[in-house]
Order: C-alpha cells, then structure tokens, then sequence
C-alpha cells in the first residue's frame, strides 16, 4: 500500500484499532422519522450514521425495508450517478454483481419510475439474499436475475449504465470482517485482478455507446483499482469521468498511471466508513443498439380487473402469468420483458400479486412490502412486540374480529399477510423470511 495515494501508515493501522461506523440508508417512499435526524452520510442524503451498532433483527422497521443497513464509503456511487444523470429517466441500468443488494436499492431509490432495473447475481444462493432485499425495497421497476456476466454481455448496447461492484481482496474490510484479513493474500490480489478482467470483459458489450460504466471494489490493491482502470483504457475506447467531490468530504481523487483514469479511494481515517474504490468510464466506441423483437402481449385484463383494488389508483401497469402467480409490470417495460425473458433468468419480475382463486385473491408477500399497494387494503397496525411475533410466526395477540385477507403493518410499513377466520389468523409470512432469533430480550420501547 506504499505506493496508494492518500496513505499514511500510522493512520491506517490506529483506525483498525477502531469499531466499524455503523451507517444505514433511508427508504425515499417507507419514510423512518426516527432515523433522520442521525449524522447525515455527505454524499448520499438518505445515508446515516448510526452511533452503535442495534440488532438490527429485532427491528420490525428493517423487516418492512423502511432502511437499508449500508456500509458508507460505498454509498459515494449515489452521487457519481446523480452527478453522471442528473435527470435518472428512462435509463436501463445493470447492477452486475448485486448481491445482497445494498447498491441495487440505493439505484433504485434514485431513478425515476420509467427507468429499469436490473440487479444480477450469478451465485443462486447469494441471489436469494438479493431478491429478498430487493423485495424489500418494494420497486416495481427492479427485476432481479441470476446470469453469468457472458448471458448479460449478448444482450448488445442494452444498458445505459453498467455498475459493477467486483469481487475482490477485500482489504477494504478488515475492521469489519475478519474472515477478510485472513483471507487476503498477494496471490489473491492477483486472482482478483484477473476475475475483475473477465467479468468487464464479458458484459461490456451489453454497455451502449456513450453509456457509462461505474467499477468499484472494497480494495486498497493498484491492480484491483487503478491498474484495472488502466486496462480499460488499453483494451477499449473509453473517456474518464472526473467529477469534483467536495474537499471537506476528504475522499482521495487517484488517477491510473498510463491512461490517467480518475477514481476515488475512502480510507478509514479520512472518512467515517471503510476502504472503497470507484470510477465512472465513458463508453466511446461504437456499439449497435439492441432491437426489440415483436411480441404478442401476455397481460391478462380479467386478472388486471380483479386486481384494481390491490395496487394504487392510477399506476399504469400490466399483468403477466408467471409459473404459479401473475406479476405486475409497467407498461412502459413490456418489451423489456420479452427481451429479457429470453436472454436471461428471471428471478423476479415486478411485483408479484398474487394468484385467483373461486371467491377471493390470494395476495403474494411481494404485494404486501410493495410502495405501489393499495392505500385502502383492510389492515391490522401492530406494536413493536406484537410486530416481531408476527415475523416469528407466534400468535401476537391482536383482535380477529375482521375477516378475510388483512394486510399486517407497523407504522404503516407493510409487514406481510394474516388471513384472519374471525376467531384466529393464519399467517402468510414466507417460511424463509421468519425470524429465528430469541426476541425475550427485545427492546419494546
């Protein structure tokens, strides 16, 4: 790390004698009022500090996705992307290696509702984690693959903007995870440098022309940053995007030795956060654009009708059969959809309504922590305490007088659904999504 720009050794080693910040990111729509007045994070209005370290668990707040828990010197992505598209409409953007969602959710916080989304993670049981953060989130506009970088890349002049948080080293960790200094080794660095090479290689045809590639890593090592950059600039035509940051916020500006690439490195002692790395490069060669293919419409208008009630009044979207469930997408994306339902495996699609049945609609969860759910939906609003033996699937003692489909909720953030029988509840919380935790020692305040 001698030759890193911005270090200093003895600073370096007495902020890994300190504990990680500790940082989270507000919802835009599931507003936590509580949270807001915390430290503000500089370069992401929504980012804050949070003195100690909750268990966050014990949170029915985390569970709704009225935040998101968020290291913070990777939230500068927000303001290079804001700085890159200061309008954020109708933009396709990939998240490449998006699990388990941290930047995914802070894109989708920050386009507009015509712009697409599509976070990708290729380990299946790491896209599991990412599909439920992202459901979370609760954007109709992200969908959620699991694809190899090379299924990505034929998907030719696709994206308006690529992000990839590559896998690394990790030395950007240490303070926060063990498991990442005893992993690390100068070999590694090496590997990485090669995987990050494949991995941009393979998806950089599916960039446009002039669309925008934003690397980042949680690495100290030239080879995983500036090098990489480097290699960017030798293997294709790209121009640097320098951006002004703000001197106080004490992020170092870097540029890579030949191609004289702009990026910009948070070290532990400048920063309240830990080691991250990112660069936005311009694609400048030409690319051909992706047709869409003509297709026969799958929306359903019977199970639009029966849907009305379920989604709020005026949203302009479509209803598509899945496997067992119909999903709601705008209808602004349904060619998106044809394309990308043959190129790529959908994980989720929309949001997922749920299905008909003889005399009633079965709700799906995704329907229940969506921002788009109907205002009107009969609900139940529960206590802290009732709100975690709801998520462990207990018995949380609120009335049942009220029968049928009632929407679970605290603060008025959607938890998940109870079909209530008039003298007891059955609970539609997702088996996976049940809190395992002992909550006897929870903090009812």
């Amino acid at each position: 790390m001698q030759s890193v720009k911005g270090f200093d050794e003895k600073a370096f080693l007495a902020a890994h004698q300190q504990p990680a910040v500790t940082s989270v990111r507000l919802h835009p729509v599931k507003q936590m009022h509580s949270l807001e007045q915390n430290e503000v994070v500089p370069w992401c209005a929504e980012g804050r500090i949070i003195p100690e370290r909750p268990v966050f668990t014990l949170d029915p707040a985390y569970h709704a996705g009225a935040y998101y828990v968020q290291e913070a010197s990777s939230m500068l992505l927000d303001y290079l992307f804001r700085a890159v598209y200061p309008e954020r409409d109708k933009l396709r953007v990939l998240d490449l290696c998006a699990a388990p969602g941290g930047k995914s959710t802070l894109l989708a916080s920050s386009l507009s509702g015509e712009s697409l989304l599509v976070s990708n993670e290729v380990i299946r049981t790491r896209a599991s984690i990412l599909e439920e953060n992202m459901t979370r989130w609760g954007f109709m506009n992200t969908w959620v693959t699991s694809n190899d970088p090379r299924d990505l890349g034929k998907l030719e002049g696709y994206f308006d903007a690529i992000v990839v948080d590559a896998p690394c080293s990790g030395s950007g960790l240490f303070r926060k995870d063990e498991r990442a200094l005893e992993e690390w080794s100068e070999n590694n660095v090496a590997l990485c440098s090669q995987r990050q090479q494949r991995i941009l290689a393979d998806v950089w045809p599916a960039l446009k022309e002039e669309g925008v590639l934003f690397y980042a890593t949680c690495s100290y090592s030239p080879e995983e940053d500036e090098q990489i950059l480097d290699w960017l600039a030798d293997t294709y035509e790209v121009e640097t995007l320098d951006i002004q940051l703000p001197d106080s916020w004490r992020v170092v500006k870097t540029y890579s030795a030949t191609g004289k690439m702009a990026g910009y490195r948070c070290m532990p002692y400048l920063v309240k956060g830990e080691g991250f790395f990112i660069a936005a490069i311009r694609k400048k060669e030409e690319t051909a654009a992706l047709r869409a293919p003509k297709f026969k419409t799958l929306h359903n208008k019977t199970v639009q009708a029966q849907t009305t009630t379920l989604l709020r009044p005026g949203l302009d979207y479509l209803c598509i059969p899945g496997k067992e469930e119909f999903f709601a997408i705008q209808s602004a994306h349904e060619a998106d959809f044809h394309i990308l339902s043959k190129a790529v495996y959908l994980r989720k699609t929309g949001v997922t309504l749920g299905s008909p049945a003889a005399k009633e609609w079965l709700p799906a969860h995704e329907l229940a922590m969506s921002i788009d759910i109907h205002p009107d939906l009969p609900k139940i609003e529960l206590e802290k305490e009732q709100a975690l033996r709801f998520l462990k699937k207990e018995d949380f003692g609120a009335d049942a007088a009220l029968k049928g489909w009632l929407l679970i909720t605290y603060k008025g953030w959607g938890l998940g659904w109870v079909k209530s029988l008039g003298n007891r509840f059955n609970n539609y919380l997702p088996k996976h999504w049940r809190i395992r935790m002992d909550i006897s020692d929870a903090d009812w305040a």
